[in-house]
């Protein structure tokens, strides 16, 4: 699952659990102990955020800041839509928004789940300008580079250090990971 699906999710379950739907990073972070923290907390704050500055390529309208440290889910993501004909006791929707359900681990949410790690890590480059800019969606990397050769050597050298000294457990990527690039291209409207 991707990491802002994780996020995404874990909001919401605490966010039910408490029957609010505000919630601080630190919850989601404490939540989700097999994904890198600052990687989490770049999500909600930034990636996830629709009120955040705009320094990702990638973003997804899930979260609006309304305090410090204070996030709310956006009211389109909180509700599920219920199927024709659904009686009004016990509901269980498969789909919130337009968007699908994980279904969720039987037991205590406590519980660590063992994930086997990731043996790929993903990143999106971007042309600006001069340089061509790659940001890696599992882990906290951005890098640039003048060509794109450059920037492949800059992006493994910014993932080995970023990987370097860390427990594979906490981060979920092996130790020496696969690099795929996409490369993202904006189309002239017109």
């Amino acid at each position: 699952m991707a990491i802002h699906d994780d996020v995404l999710n874990t909001a919401r379950r605490l966010c039910r659990e408490r029957g609010g739907w505000t919630f601080r990073p630190d919850e989601v972070v404490r939540a989700l102990p097999h994904r890198n923290p600052s990687s989490v907390r770049t999500h909600i704050v930034s990636r996830c955020c629709v009120n955040a500055p705009k320094h990702h390529a990638h973003r997804w309208a899930y979260f609006r800041r309304v305090a410090r440290g204070l996030y709310e889910i956006l009211p389109a993501l909180r509700r599920a839509r219920r199927p024709a004909g659904a009686a009004s006791g016990v509901f269980r929707p498969n789909r919130v928004a337009g968007l699908p359900l994980v279904r969720e681990p039987s037991g205590s949410h406590r519980q660590r789940v063992r994930v086997p790690p990731r043996d790929t890590v993903h990143a999106v480059v971007t042309r600006d300008r001069d340089w061509y800019v790659a940001e890696c969606l599992e882990l906290a990397v951005v890098t640039q580079g003048r060509t794109l050769d450059e920037l492949v050597v800059n992006l493994r050298e910014a993932i080995t250090l970023h990987l370097e000294g860390e427990d594979v457990a906490n981060i979920g990527v092996v130790a020496e990971p696969r690099v795929s690039l996409t490369y993202e291209v904006t189309a002239p409207i017109g």
